[in-house]
């Protein structure tokens, strides 16, 4: 039997079960190891496993009753992530059929009684269900510092924070300091490294790392190294690093008190980074930071009075986040009964029922919001979200025929941290141009693709090949692992993944020659490329977007305006190329709006949608309601809904539009930003 530890990101699982392993004097994937998401580090031998709450509620699709665990620690629950709250409403269901079940919960907050209360019902007042035990830790003292008066530009005071401490504390002593979002740590680390640069010459140096979720694993390793010598390290972080890891030899953390928080608006399908002021409670956890190995000092860059305003705990994830994958994959679970689960905390109604309406238009669910057999039952168990999972399933159809191309594009587009392309220190423009050589009209999702298949064909075996190209070799050596994983995953399904993959003359197409992927004598009046871009249709039309005159887009059901992301072959191109008002587009997992701008990640051109069935519908049909089982009503429970199903299916004519959109996942480039 396993002892399980979950972790809500996938660095705290890595991070962790490397130090358990060296403390129990084995190599990591032994007696210790630790699976995330597209990489297992484990083996027969594994008694002790650290992995993510997503990835353990995966396992509980294969063995519903986790019978291969015999202790289940859900660790930071306090951070009320959207997989740990769900994981705890499986696992008490599990506890009913599994009583020797021994379920640890973890929470570096004082919400103990709220956990206690949430698996003992009706029974809290009693000891039967479980026991409160409080571990002071190892926490050394901690001088907290506030300013008198608050300040205009917190990037600025942040920097000049840095230079002082460093300016006057003695080495060693690193320095912690937590930003919004990833913006802000690029900036703030150009702002160091230019600094730095009036150092006095026998003064000790600054080494300043990033620290995000959508950072490559091997980068957000780098922050656990030692300092070189007479060095001092800055770690530029989110709120990754406030209680998940434990950074050796940081005595001091430098706190503006503020986080991006990802929303979800199910009106208009696009998710907001929104930077707000954090809560008492993370403030408190950051502070924390710095006394974890010495006494340290925390400057929080606001009054004590903004630190008295601020909320005691933060929003739950769950009553703010896009709930299409977890409803699916509670389906998937058995809970048919969305509205009876018991959640620790209820998600909004129109969350909801927004996530039903897009699994029923992707075919996941039927009229009766069951799930449909095998087509919604494949999409839970692939690793991916299900409009790539739609697309990827489909690829293999005799319409479109391209399913060893949708595996690469799933593969890369499901790589954390968003992109392959790595720029070198003032090679801004070199990277552009070797991304240009990769790149085709058709758009990122085919551009994509030829630097999976340069890379097969030329530069798997020559990290030198990658690095004049600016390009990742870690990460596309990790895209390749992907596909074989997702490949594995069709083969088990019964999907015949043998035809052979188009290839291009020396990986990269030629400037001004049109793209071509193989052919197929079953579909020979449309090529590779234009079958590729139809079977993205078939999961991502619910995002259609019309091009207008001035290169922006409207959204067709909202008429909200998009822009390409600077990120997008498609921003370079909407500025040299004529456009037209037809042009059309469609976001991948809805647009991200940042700073009150809404963006468009990755776009790909098409030139026409064809005809779908089974779509979208954002309103209901009074004549074709269907009260579903799945809803049954609860208005007698606070914070519960009376939801009813919409049964209409919506036709998406096929129309001419020139240009089709799809946004890069959001697992990667949103989520890094929101933590």
């Amino acid at each position: 039997m396993l002892t399980s530890t979950s972790q809500p990101r996938r660095v705290a699982a890595t991070s962790v079960a490397l130090r358990v392993a060296e403390e129990v004097g084995c190599a990591i994937g032994e007696e210790v190891g630790y699976s995330i998401r597209f990489e297992d580090q484990t083996s027969e031998k594994t008694k002790i496993k650290f992995l993510t709450d997503g990835l353990l509620l995966r396992e509980a699709l294969v063995d519903p009753l986790l019978t291969r665990y015999s202790v289940i620690m859900v660790d930071e629950a306090h951070e009320r992530s959207l997989s740990s709250d769900i994981l705890l409403g499986i696992l008490k269901k599990i506890r009913k059929r599994r009583p020797e079940l021994r379920i640890v919960v973890s929470s570096a907050t004082l919400q103990a009684e709220e956990f206690l209360r949430f698996f003992a019902g009706e029974d809290y007042s009693t000891n039967e269900i479980g026991n409160i035990c409080y571990l002071s830790g190892r926490l050394y003292p901690v001088d907290i510092h506030y300013l008198d008066q608050p300040c205009e530009d917190y990037l600025e005071t942040t920097i000049s924070t840095i230079f002082a401490i460093h300016a006057q504390e003695p080495l060693p002593g690193d320095v912690l300091v937590f930003l919004p979002g990833r913006e802000d740590i690029n900036t703030a680390h150009q702002m160091i490294a230019d600094r730095a640069l009036n150092l006095h010459p026998k003064a000790p140096s600054l080494l300043p790392l990033p620290l995000y979720s959508g950072l490559p694993t091997d980068h957000q390793m780098q922050v656990f190294e030692p300092a070189p010598s007479n060095t001092r390290k800055i770690i530029l972080a989110t709120n990754i690093a406030e209680a998940s890891i434990t950074i050796e030899d940081v005595l001091h953390v430098i706190d503006p008190g503020l986080v991006k928080l990802r929303s979800y608006n199910p009106t208009t399908g696009i998710s907001t980074l929104v930077t707000v002021s954090i809560s008492q409670a993370s403030a408190t956890q950051r502070a924390g930071r710095a006394g974890r190995t010495k006494p340290g000092k925390c400057y929080r860059l606001y009054t004590s009075s903004t630190f008295s305003s601020m909320s005691i705990t933060t929003p739950p994830e769950i009553q703010r986040a896009d709930l299409a994958p977890v409803v699916l994959q509670l389906k998937a679970l058995g809970v048919d009964n969305i509205a009876r689960f018991d959640f620790l905390t209820s998600p909004p109604a129109e969350l909801v029922i927004r996530a039903l309406e897009l699994l029923y238009s992707l075919d996941a669910l039927d009229d009766y919001a069951k799930l449909t057999r095998p087509l919604g039952l494949r999409m839970a168990e692939l690793a991916i979200e299900p409009m790539l999972a739609k697309a990827l399933l489909v690829a293999s159809e005799p319409r479109f025929a391209c399913l060893q191309e949708m595996l690469t594009i799933a593969a890369m587009m499901s790589l954390e941290g968003g992109s392959v392309w790595i720029e070198h220190d003032g090679e801004r423009k070199a990277m552009e141009s070797s991304r240009r050589l990769f790149a085709v009209e058709e758009g990122d999702q085919l551009t994509m693709l030829n630097v999976h298949q340069a890379f097969v064909t030329a530069g798997r075996r020559d990290a030198q090949w990658c690095r004049k190209h600016h390009l990742n070799y870690k990460s596309l050596t990790k895209a390749v692992s992907v596909r074989n994983q997702l490949r594995r995953y069709l083969e088990r399904f019964g999907i015949d993944v043998n035809e052979p993959e188009g290839t291009m003359t020396g990986g990269v197409r030629e400037r001004g020659a049109p793209l071509r992927i193989g052919g197929n004598a079953s579909a020979p009046a449309m090529d590779k490329a234009e079958a590729i871009r139809r079977c993205l249709t078939t999961g991502f039309f619910a995002h259609a977007a019309r091009m207008q005159s001035d290169g922006t887009f409207k959204t067709v059901n909202g008429g909200t305006t998009l822009h390409a992301h600077p990120s997008s072959l498609m921003f370079v191109c909407i500025s040299i190329l004529p456009l037209h008002s037809t042009d059309q587009l469609l976001p991948h997992d809805g647009p991200l709006s940042v700073r009150g701008k809404d963006y468009i990640l990755t776009i790909i051109a098409h030139n026409r949608i064809a005809k779908q069935t089974g779509s979208f519908s954002t309103k209901f049909s009074k004549q074709e309601q269907r009260h579903s089982s799945a809803m049954s009503p609860r208005s007698s429970v606070p914070g519960c809904w009376n939801m009813h199903l919409n049964s209409t299916r919506l036709n998406v004519e096929a129309s001419r539009v020139d240009h089709i959109a799809l946004h890069h996942s959001l697992d990667q480039s949103v989520q890094s930003e929101a933590r």
